[in-house]
């Protein structure tokens, strides 16, 4: 009877999630890493070919006035979250800035309500140690870093739901390996997914294999940034391989939901994260990655789902970063109780009937970045300055025109104001410590680039996000965290090292309030620095090396705020360690 009724109870559930696969269409979502508007041969760009991205647009939706942020974690976000990334305490691109508040709800969370198998595969930037990881807001499957840029795009080391793990070649190839792996796992096992690929490249390091490169390599230019002499041509060419390598990937994407025979069942989304991040061609619009000005806050969209979403349609209505969780909640016919309202708004109509453009409202998108604002209506742009252009007349913002314009002007720069009172207002003020220990997850990640060094300690570069810390020559030296346990309990320490052999010998201290445990450095590793070999053009961000891991120890943790040191108390070389990570693992 018991057998019966398990076989009762599975072929209920299977019919269940059949019903759900049925009724709700996957979700691909691609979001590119410093890729400008300017990168797709769709919008006019004949220095490169993106057939794949093209063929988005040919056979679904393309927004022409869609915006996101000036840079990385605050337009990941507003897309996770729907709302402006102030509000969700995202205020930097790294040290903690880059976490999005914990009572935000994620559009992971709202489709793993639903049903789906959920997944990320990628740069996350939005938090690193559970619960601000993947894994925590509702990500089922993550595959990635969590860092904001990276130091190696080659077999670098990743994680895999909070585990070190080792890439297996390029990034990018590597993330679109693990989300086909996933989208097939899901579809085999009747379950609709939502895929998100936040992929990172062309950021720098300017990193691409050969294959790509070659291409590219001595490449005459024949469309240039509007003001030719900033413009790095070394630095274009690496970047118009990088986006060649991911409409490469792309390719495979699509091909893979053929393959599936969920091709037609599947929405996919295309946008990048901010303008480029170099003086390239990007359609003669003012501004770069970091500039709230047209240029530096446009993007592509594109929206494919042969099922509903008829071809070749552009979409002249604009949009923003923050509608894509609405939209695809309302595409999916997800239901979604926010426990916050939200700044986006449905483009279904838009995406489904082509006449509800005529009558669909004005609305103002704003832009910030570094306290700078502008905003956006259907028509105008008002600068960070206060100056007004005319985009649909002038597209480059040459010429400020707030003085033909003053009532204009005045509204717009009122609502700016009231925008700042109702959204900046503290955002930047954080007190939120770095949570270690959480009763949720075994593994807790403390990487350099969340500590604060003391004394003489230096990090390898000015960048924090893919940094490691170096010139420990002092026993007053020590780096701090301030942290929060989430639960008291017993944790194996390790320590990510690199120690020349004539140092070894010291003995490192890791303390929290009244508990603390130590350990000597007994083996040499010191690898050279590696990163380099792979850049096609000299970086700004610090190169890697290959640490070594060492068990330190067990350390009793009690369930609190506290500051966690770390530091030498003895030290027999001209050195202590150069240090990259711990990882905490609950002890059961």
């Amino acid at each position: 009877m018991t057998r019966i009724l398990s076989i009762a109870l599975a072929f209920s559930f299977s019919s269940l999630l059949s019903g759900v696969a049925a009724e709700h269409p996957n979700i691909l979502v691609i979001l590119t890493d410093d890729q400008g508007w300017g990168d797709l041969s769709l919008n006019g760009n004949t220095n490169l070919e993106t057939p794949n991205i093209d063929s988005l647009a040919r056979d679904g939706a393309r927004f022409d006035r869609f915006y996101v942020c000036p840079v990385c974690s605050p337009t990941r976000a507003e897309f996770l979250t729907g709302r402006y990334h102030p509000r969700s305490g995202v205020y930097s691109t790294s040290a903690g800035g880059e976490r999005m508040n914990l009572d935000e709800q994620t559009i992971a969370e709202v489709f793993k309500a639903a049903g789906y198998g959920t997944g990320a595969f990628g740069k996350w930037h939005n938090g690193m140690q559970y619960p601000y990881h993947p894994n925590g807001r509702g990500f089922d499957e993550f595959y990635g870093f969590c860092s904001g840029h990276w130091g190696d795009y080659f077999s670098p080391q990743l994680e895999h739901n909070g585990e070190l793990v080792q890439g297996e070649g390029f990034t990018i190839d590597d993330f679109t390996n693990k989300a086909m792996a996933f989208m097939e796992r899901e579809k085999a096992a009747g379950r609709p997914f939502l895929a998100y690929l936040p992929y990172n490249t062309p950021h720098s390091p300017m990193q691409v294999p050969d294959e790509w490169w070659t291409k590219f390599e001595n490449k005459e230019l024949a469309m240039r940034h509007r003001d030719a002499k900033k413009e790095d041509i070394g630095h274009t060419r690496a970047a118009l391989a990088m986006c060649e390598n991911i409409d490469w990937n792309v390719g495979r994407l699509l091909a893979k939901l053929d393959s599936l025979d969920i091709a037609d069942d599947t929405i996919v989304i295309y946008f990048c994260d901010n303008g480029p991040n170099g003086f390239r061609w990007n359609g003669e619009m003012k501004g770069r990655k970091g500039s709230t000005d047209e240029g530096g806050v446009r993007s592509p969209l594109l929206v494919r789902w042969p099922e509903k979403i008829k071809g070749d349609r552009k979409i002249s209505s604009i949009a923003a970063a923050v509608d894509l969780l609405p939209t695809l909640a309302d595409l999916a016919d997800i239901p979604r109780e926010s426990p916050k309202p939200l700044d986006g708004v449905s483009l279904k109509p838009l995406l489904i009937d082509a006449a509800a453009e005529a009558d669909w409202p004005n609305r103002m998108i704003f832009s910030h970045w570094n306290k700078k604002v502008s905003v956006r209506t259907q028509r105008f742009r008002l600068d960070h300055e206060g100056k007004l252009f005319d985009i649909d007349a002038d597209p480059r913002q040459d010429t400020d025109i707030s003085a033909d314009q003053p009532d204009l002007t005045r509204e717009l720069l009122s609502a700016v104001e009231t925008w700042k009172k109702e959204v900046l207002d503290g955002f930047d003020n954080d007190q939120r410590p770095f949570i270690i220990g959480h009763p949720d997850a075994k593994l807790t990640q403390i990487p350099a680039r969340d500590g604060t060094a003391h004394g003489n300690i230096k990090r390898s570069n000015k960048f924090p996000n893919c940094s490691f810390f170096q010139d420990w020559t002092s026993l007053d030296d020590k780096i701090t965290w301030d942290v929060e346990v989430g639960a008291t309990g017993d944790y194996e320490v390790e320590v990510w090292y690199a120690c020349p052999a004539a140092d070894v010998g010291s003995t490192i201290e890791l303390s929290l309030g009244e508990h603390r445990i130590s350990g000597k450095i007994t083996e040499a590793h010191d690898l050279p620095l590696r990163g380099g070999e792979h850049d096609r053009v000299k970086r700004a961000e610090s190169y890697v090396k290959d640490f070594r891991p060492m068990t330190l120890g067990k350390i009793h943790l009690e369930k609190g705020p506290g500051m966690l040191s770390l530091r030498a108390l003895e030290k027999p070389g001209s050195q202590v360690m150069e240090f990259r990570l711990m990882m905490l693992r609950r002890v059961e």
